[in-house]
This record gives C-alpha cells, structure tokens and sequence, in this order.
C-alpha cells in the first residue's frame, strides 16, 4: 500500500492495483493492470506525479498519475521478484529499485527519460531500500544470504558499512521521521532500531561518524 494525499493504492496477490479515494463512498477509482504475479512493492513519489510498481513477475513499472491507463515505462532488469522501492528526496526522478535472492541487484533509474542510470551487484537479496534526508546515501536491507544493512553512497556507489542486523531476512525497514533512525523488522521475531544517519557538526557523510560502528553494534531490539 502506498498514500498520495486522499489516493490509497493498494497491490494484490493478482498483480491487480487499485486506487482508492478515501473522501468518497464509491472509493475505487482507478484499476491498473500490468503485473502478471502479486505485486510485491508500491511507492509514490514524493510529489504524487509518478507511482512506481513492482512485482514477483520481475517487472519494475512506472505509471504517471495524469494517464494510468497503461505504464509509462516497464523494465525487466531485474531477474527476481521486485519488493523494495525508493525515490530519492533530493533529486524527484531518481528511483532505486531492488530485485531478490535470485538478482541481488539495485538498480537505478531516471524516470523522466526512463534509463537505467547505475546499478549495484549487492551479493544478497534485497529487501528494502531507504535513501537518507541529509545525506547522499542509500541504505539497503537483505535477506539470504547476508540478513545485513548496507549503507551506499551515490552517485559513487561505494559501500561504506555493513552492518549484520539480524538472524534471518530482514522483511521490513523504515527510517524516524528526523531521517537518523532506521527501524527493521525480520524473520526472527525481532524488530531493531539503528541510528545508521545521525547528524553532527563536520561530518562529511554518515558513514564517518566517529565511533559509528559501535553505536551501531547498541542497537535498540524488541524481541
């Protein structure tokens, strides 16, 4: 499920993607239709213009909000199923997406023109993918076989940590509202707190904080 304003849209087991208008009792008002296998992953972008899409039928797709109709660009990149899905909060038509234990890739695109800009061998499979507000980085979650969290910087693509997070997949991420703190969800049964983008004075990215790799290793966990 991903929110535009008063817009719900939600994917299905069926590949069938509904837009649902919540100020209205007839709220169904858009039906999209390109996905063969359930739809895995759904993202707004930040200012409603475009919705991006992706499936366990390997698709990425990226729809524009004026004509649903059809996709205005699919992409077949990926070799696995499609789950996580981010843009970018600097830059509106930079997506990264992310493929599965199978692809092991992240690959990102404009979305204005619709190519492939850069791409990322991750080694495991991705699960989630959250761009930093304050920093020109990406963190990435995985499954098999790291279970891990990486932090990436762009438009380098250097990976500056990886963190072992968890004893099995990581199923879900999601970064606090002040853009510091990375929550994860996993397989087994714990959901973590990690401060992976804390902000002080001189530091030239999140990944030199001194003293980083530690605070890190103190992550909060609920079990």
């Amino acid at each position: 499920m991903s929110w535009n304003k008063h817009i719900l849209t939600t994917g299905a087991r069926n590949g069938w993607i509904f837009n649902h208008d919540v100020r209205i009792a007839q709220h169904k008002t858009a039906d999209l239709q390109v996905h063969t296998g359930e739809v895995c992953g759904l993202e707004w972008r930040a200012d409603g213009a475009q919705l991006a899409t992706g499936g366990n039928d390997n698709l990425v797709s990226i729809w524009d909000a004026r004509s649903l109709t059809a996709p205005k660009f699919t992409k077949t990149n990926h070799n696995a199923a499609v789950k996580a899905l981010a843009w970018c909060p600097w830059q509106n038509n930079l997506l990264a997406t992310g493929g599965g234990s199978h692809d092991r890739h992240i690959h990102f695109w404009n979305t204005t023109t619709g190519a492939r800009t850069n791409s990322i061998d991750t080694g495991s499979q991705v699960t989630s993918l959250r761009w930093s507000t304050g920093y020109k980085e990406l963190a990435s979650t995985s499954g098999f076989p790291d279970n891990s969290i990486s932090i990436w910087s762009y438009p380098t693509l250097v990976k500056n940590i990886e963190i072992p997070a968890h004893e099995s997949r990581v199923l879900h991420s999601c970064l606090s509202p002040d853009g510091q703190t990375l929550a994860t969800a996993a397989a087994d049964e714990s959901l973590k707190f990690w401060k992976v983008f804390e902000k002080k004075a001189g530091a030239g990215t999140a990944a030199a904080v001194a003293g980083k790799v530690s605070t890190l290793a103190g992550a909060r966990t609920i079990r």
